[in-house]
């Protein structure tokens, strides 16, 4: 299993990130504010218009070194991507299942399978932590309700279907989200899933925190050989990360919704945090990114016992972890995907 390394996070808007032997620098005009080692990275995030140099962003990519362009408000630009990784034959085998419904739909339906069993662990958690706090019965009513809908993924014949039951779930997953915020309810009241713009601070934060969770599924996925745009459950979509947002399923509710709720929670984040634009669209704002940033990179650190591979990692490295699986999956070494059942 590979080393976590560090991820730098540019998030002055004025700011050119340059290339200096083995170092990225980090200028704003004339005035130079960090040098960083590349050796120490794996990814480099930038919030700002000015971008990078071709002969810096060449490096990263040539070193594997994930770079994402964000704009100042945190909405996605692009991502910097150099040679492919891996076996050829990796990636034909992974577009042959790609246009093959009756093939995709095994690797979709596991993904799902973990997508569920970790919105229920959530909701299980708050009842375990909190039950004097929280609307016990609402929450044990959804969380049966994701457990008798398990056994309706095994038996889906398309992707369709699949995909509705998928949406099913959601939506009584996000039914009792509000229920799982114990503090700040005022300033962040859950109502409804509102993703382009996001309408208040807690869609606003949870689009961020899906939006970085999608880039390191995405480096991942290209660090073991696969085409993170060629998916099995998203279909192809110009500029979309298909098979990243398929990873990205099963990680959503432990590895972003958990730590979107500790931070609200703990009052790490707060509407002071967030600013509203002339159409309503709300984002984090420079010192809510600040914190982000610095306590999803803190969380990343954490180590954890991969629940299949029974082995101590950082949690930074479970999209590395189960985008190997899948390669390994789709290689014939492993019969069928094993997704990440967090307890």
């Amino acid at each position: 299993m590979r080393k976590l390394l560090n991820t730098l996070y540019v998030m002055t808007d004025s700011c050119y990130l340059t290339l200096d032997g083995e170092n990225i620098v980090i200028q704003d005009g004339e005035k130079i504010l960090g040098r960083f080692p590349l050796h120490t990275l794996e990814n480099v995030i930038c919030f700002t218009y000015k971008g990078a140099s071709p002969a810096l962003m060449g490096a990263c990519a040539e070193r594997n070194i994930g770079m994402s362009f964000f704009s100042p408000r945190g909405v996605f630009l692009a991502r910097a991507i150099g040679k492919e990784y891996g076996n050829v034959l990796l990636r034909k085998a992974q577009y042959r299942i790609s246009d093959d419904d009756h093939k995709s739909i095994a690797y979709a339906k596991n993904m799902i399978v973990g997508k569920i069993f970790n919105s229920r662990w959530s909701i299980e958690r708050t009842l375990r932590d909190h039950s004097y706090r929280v609307d016990t019965e609402n929450l044990k009513k959804v969380s049966n309700i994701l457990y008798d809908t398990l056994p309706k993924i095994d038996t889906a014949i398309a992707l369709d279907e699949l995909r509705g039951i998928e949406e099913k779930a959601a939506e009584q997953y996000f039914s009792v989200f509000n229920h799982m915020i114990l503090n700040q309810k005022n300033d962040f009241e859950f109502t409804i899933r509102s993703r382009r713009p996001p309408l208040d601070n807690i869609n606003a934060v949870l689009s961020f925190a899906y939006t970085v969770l999608a880039g390191d599924c995405a480096n991942a996925l290209s660090s073991v050989g696969l085409d993170p745009y060629v998916g099995f459950m998203h279909g192809d979509r110009p500029g979309r990360a298909s098979l990243a947002l398929d990873l990205m399923e099963e990680l959503r509710p432990i590895l972003a919704d958990r730590f979107i709720l500790t931070l609200i929670n703990t009052k790490a984040i707060q509407a002071v945090h967030f600013e509203k634009q002339k159409d309503n669209a709300v984002f984090l704002n420079t010192d809510g990114r600040k914190i982000f940033f610095n306590a999803w990179q803190n969380h990343k650190k954490e180590i954890i016992t991969h629940p299949y591979l029974k082995e101590k990692m950082e949690w930074g490295l479970v999209p590395y972890a189960q985008a190997l699986l899948l390669a390994r999956t789709i290689r014939g070494d492993v019969d069928e995907y094993p997704p990440f059942l967090w307890k």
